[in-house]
């Protein structure tokens, strides 16, 4: 299962109210994300996705192209 990395950055726009222009190897937190809403992230993408991802593992995975990769590594 491909998981698009420009469909978790909607999520991670959505959910951080970030600019739209954030790029697949943009660091989130850097981008300014919260860390306050890692949670909701966390949450939102396991709904959208239909997997349930490792707090450790989510927490490493600062950019949307390392959180796709940890989805995609989930749903297989």
């Amino acid at each position: 299962m491909a998981i698009e990395v420009e469909k978790v950055i909607e999520v991670i726009v959505t959910v951080g109210s970030l600019p739209a222009a954030i790029q697949p190897d943009d660091d989130i937190y850097d981008a300014g994300f919260s860390s306050i809403r890692a949670l909701q992230l966390l949450t939102e993408l396991e709904d959208k996705f239909n997997v349930t991802l490792p707090d450790d593992k989510f927490s490493l995975a600062r950019t949307p192209r390392a959180l796709s990769t940890l989805i995609e590594e989930r749903a297989s």
